[in-house]
């Protein structure tokens, strides 16, 4: 070995032991590892930041804004109400998304049917008072599986067609890879569903802290139009159980209905009185295409033009609003702001929430125009509480930041357009539609999962060019000699398995595949199996959050550490080639 190479090889031992031993965060181990790599000269200075602007880690970055946009739109909230039951065991959830997954990412790019699929996942977890580090990984590992079945489902099958029509004169077709990948993917699915699960560990680092705060009693009005009016109240709980709101009654010209109120048949301006946490409620209104307050004072909200943000504050004993009720102190005329809820601990509140008198140490739930937080927060003397999170659900745009995505996952798998570009045009258009303010652009990207991505391609691209990776393809055609095809190709998909675990599944691919094509000559045999046994392999990346893109986007919505992924990751990659194995031998024979 050259000298570079025994310090590459040392580097990237030194930072999975790192990694592994958890002391210090992901991308301060990943960047100092690439600065070593730079002033020890096996990374060459212009290249030192080449993969902060690779693909990979631009996918990732917009994939996470995607994301955030598509639940903003109210296209997730859509998905749980239609496909997901909260109540459902873990278990049995983990079969339902798996299996959604695993189907989509057959037929897209399986980073965009993660991106699609992991808000749903967080939601849901959320409403299951569970953490979503349970069900993420699961997750992933299902969409990963899934594109093993077509052609277009992952990068290395597209790779591997080109490399066979490159040296055999046709490239392999749509489905070729189904037999296979699909038997493979779906031994995957149900190990990943009855155990592999099991194996997490979990650490219930994700749990909200809404119940901590209590509930809040809030009112939405029924617009004018609504496919509601005439619906009676009580037919309303179904919607109400599946997003955890609690309707408590009825308001009708200023006058509060309770009990008898289930039987009464909505109408126009009928305001709702609802207990709920603030996620809950916005997913109930986007639900039922409810309005905030009534249309005057809509009107008043929207007025401003950029977007509307939900604060929560509570109310100190010298603050302007105490003893005193949001019309009183004329809230949504001099600010243009909407009392939305009030947290009393232990109270009951029997007015209109806009007409009752706030004590003390209230929690007040206000929905403000975008960005005025902060000075309406002060104007009435009240203390902000610490940010959540929370957003509006733009539910009128929901069906267009659904074919908007639709669109640039179409054009891609089509071929028509590279994937970060489609990606690119999405966020573009998300902002220029106001389905996600750009204010909070930045906000929903992963910035340590961007400098992990970016510090370890270099240090890949430096182990490739420095002839590390042809070593290993050299040192595996001298070992197999002499050996039985199954062992051949066992060897190949650990080999090529390991090399996607360290680099992306792309770079071992364009390594793997042709030393495949060699072994195949060398044995006289046809070298389809070698290149079905690369392409299962390559996809096959569940030991790190590194060798695949989705891996990568699960880790800090997870909140996974750099260790948690082999405990699942091993034995599933044990049978992955277990089963395809005797798959290729059946299906494409020596």
């Amino acid at each position: 070995m050259t000298s570079d190479q025994i310090i590459l090889f040392s580097l990237f031992g030194l930072v999975f032991l790192m990694l592994l031993w958890g002391r210090y965060r992901y991308d301060l181990v990943a960047f100092s590892a690439l600065m070593i790599g730079v002033v020890l000269g096996v990374v060459p200075t212009d290249q030192a930041f080449a993969g902060f602007g690779h693909p990979a880690t631009l996918v990732v970055a917009l994939v996470l804004v995607v994301s955030a946009g598509l639940v903003r739109s109210g296209a997730v909230f859509l998905i749980t109400r239609t496909l997901v039951d909260s109540s459902r065991a873990l278990g049995g959830h983990i079969v339902l998304m798996g299996g959604i997954g695993g189907v989509l990412s057959a037929f897209m790019n399986n980073v965009a049917a993660l991106a699609l699929l992991m808000p749903v996942d967080i939601q849901t977890a959320r409403k299951a008072g569970r953490s979503p580090g349970l069900s993420l990984m699961p997750l992933s590992f299902a969409t990963i599986l899934g594109g093993m079945a077509t052609m277009i489902g992952t990068p290395p099958n597209i790779i591997i067609a080109s490399i066979r029509e490159e040296s055999l004169g046709e490239p392999f077709k749509m489905f070729d890879f189904l037999p296979v990948g699909g038997i493979t993917a779906l031994a995957g699915l149900v190990f990943v569903a009855l155990i592999g699960w099991r194996l997490i560990p979990n650490r219930d680092e994700s749990r909200h802290d809404d119940a901590d705060l209590g509930a809040y009693i809030a009112e939405l009005t029924v617009p004018e139009g609504s496919k509601h009016i005439g619906v009676r109240l009580g037919e309303l709980d179904g919607v109400a159980e599946k997003t955890d709101v609690a309707i408590l009654g009825l308001i009708r010209d200023g006058k509060r209905k309770y009990g008898s109120a289930r039987n009464v048949a909505l109408q126009a301006g009928d305001a709702l009185v609802l207990e709920a946490a603030p996620d809950a409620l916005d997913e109930f209104r986007s639900a039922l295409s409810l309005d905030f307050a009534d249309e005057k004072r809509e009107e008043h909200l929207h007025a401003e033009g950029e977007g509307l943000d939900i604060i929560e504050v509570v109310v100190p004993s010298e603050a302007r609003i105490a003893g005193r009720s949001a019309v009183a102190i004329g809230l949504a005329w001099r600010q243009r702001a909407v009392l939305m809820g009030i947290s009393r601990q232990g109270r009951k509140i029997t007015k209109q929430v806009r007409k009752t008198e706030i004590e003390a140490g209230d929690i007040l739930l206000l929905l403000v125009p975008q960005g005025a937080g902060a000075d309406i927060t002060e104007w009435l003397g009240c203390l902000p509480l610490a940010e959540r999170g929370l957003a509006v659900t733009q539910n009128s745009k929901t069906w267009a930041a659904i074919g908007l995505f639709g669109a640039a996952v179409a054009a891609s798998s089509l071929g028509l357009i590279y994937l970060p570009i489609a990606l690119g045009l999405v966020v573009i258009a998300y902002v220029l539609t106001k389905i996600l303010p750009i204010s909070e652009l930045y906000d929903h990207i992963a910035w340590p999962v961007v400098v992990l991505l970016g510090s370890m391609i270099p240090l890949g691209a430096a182990l490739d060019s420095s002839g590390g990776t042809q070593l290993i393809a050299n040192w595996l055609i001298d070992i197999t000699q002499g050996m039985p095809s199954w062992a051949i190709l066992t060897a190949l998909m650990l080999v090529t398995m390991t090399l996607s675990d360290v680099l992306n599944n792309t770079a071992t691919t364009i390594v793997a595949a042709p030393v495949g094509i060699q072994m195949a000559v060398a044995l006289d045999v046809s070298p389809d199996p070698f290149l079905m046994a690369v392409a299962i392999a390559a996809s096959s990346a569940f030991l790190t959050p590194i060798g695949h893109k989705n891996n990568t986007l699960i880790l800090g919505p997870g909140g996974y550490s750099f260790g948690d992924y082999w405990r699942m990751g091993l034995p599933l990659e044990v049978l992955v080639v277990v089963v395809s194995i005797p798959a290729i031998l059946v299906f494409w024979p020596l």
